[in-house]
């Protein structure tokens, strides 16, 4: 089983010590997911429905994290994150040269 284990559950050791590898994982995977929500899809919200969609994104992260374990989906979050930087990055960039024009 060891060898199926994607690159986060197999740096957190999932198979050695699952209890705390999972835990790992999970917040791992909900900080992506935060992430990628911010740079990629949040408007500006009043704190409670910001807070439902929190608690929501929370949860589900719960199903990505079983899933994660054999399949990349915290690699997957991680390429989501780092295209959407990247954009954000240019968007500005864009924006800053608009502005001096």
């Amino acid at each position: 089983m060891e060898d199926r284990l994607s690159f986060f559950a197999a740096l957190y050791k999932v198979g050695e010590n699952p209890k705390m590898g999972m835990w790992m994982l999970y917040v791992t995977i909900v900080a992506l997911s935060v992430v990628v929500y911010k740079l990629g899809f949040a408007k500006k919200l009043p704190p409670a429905k910001s807070a439902v969609i929190y608690l929501f994104l929370a949860l589900g992260s719960t199903i990505l994290t079983f899933l994660g374990v054999m399949l990349p989906i915290t690699e997957g979050l991680v390429v989501a994150a780092i295209i959407l930087i990247i954009y954000k990055i240019r968007l500005n960039q864009e924006r800053k040269q608009k502005t001096e024009a």
